[in-house]
């Protein structure tokens, strides 16, 4: 695999995101394009509360999924982009615009490719313990941003369902939900 070589890089759009085309020497000698989204890194986090048993998640437009499936909506994890800064500020700094949630300890998971065929983004995912106090702003996102986001507080019980039913089809949802079944099983009913 080593002897791949990206021989040429040329920018095809540059907009909110960058579309890069790659020309990719491959280990033959022959060569291959390659177009990939440009996106740097996010960070995602799923805050919980193990006393009332409930998380938070949000639902918001997503123009992909509107396009795909036809609805507006989607019900995911609080995330964002980096802003040149640290991706445990990006969390608690995503935590209050679109949640109003004050987020102080975060549980880092690790950092992972989000769709390594197609981006170049890479989601530093992170659970969060909260409370009632923490809730301390309305959130709802940045005007400025066009963001429109519900704020949902959702039940262990109900949020075992949405996995099981498919409710939440996000794949950096899912890892969190399932990290936080692993990390905290008596709260799930599972020993």
């Amino acid at each position: 695999m080593t002897a791949y070589r990206i021989k040429q890089i040329d920018t095809v759009y540059e907009g909110w995101r960058k579309l890069l085309k790659l020309t990719v020497q491959m280990p033959d000698g022959r060569t291959m394009i390659r177009e990939i989204l440009n996106s740097g890194d996010a960070a995602a986090v799923l805050p919980y509360d193990l006393d009332r048993r409930k998380v938070i998640l949000i639902r918001q437009f997503r123009a992909p999924v509107m396009h795909r499936e036809g609805h507006p909506d989607f019900l995911e994890a609080i995330a964002g982009l980096l802003d040149e800064d640290e991706p445990e500020d990006c969390a608690r700094r995503e935590s209050m615009e679109e949640a109003g949630l004050r987020v102080e300890r975060l549980e880092p998971l690790g950092r992972f490719w989000s769709a390594p065929g197609a981006t170049t983004e890479r989601l530093h995912l992170f659970l969060a313990p909260y409370g009632e106090a923490d809730r301390v702003a309305e959130g709802g996102g940045l005007a400025d941003e066009h963001e429109e986001i519900e704020v949902l507080e959702v039940g262990f019980d109900d949020l075992a369902g949405f996995v099981t039913d498919t409710t939440i089809a996000d794949m950096k949802t899912l890892a969190l939900v399932q990290a936080l079944r692993l990390r905290h099983p008596q709260a799930f009913g599972q020993s």
